[in-house]
């Protein structure tokens, strides 16, 4: 259940920065979208380790 959570919110961030980058297509700010991605992808995969045991 915590994984098909994580699953949903990692999919709902990326479909609001999509929606983000279509309004807005500026180099700059695909930047930023992809090292919020990464740092949320990071977040995620050490928080589902964190709680596996």
């Amino acid at each position: 259940m915590k994984f098909f959570l994580a699953f949903l919110s990692f999919a709902t961030l990326i479909g609001f920065l999509a929606v983000l980058l279509a309004g807005v297509p500026r180099l700059d700010l695909f930047c930023l979208v992809g090292i919020t991605l990464l740092l949320a992808l990071w977040d995620t995969i050490l928080t589902l380790r964190e709680h596996r045991d």
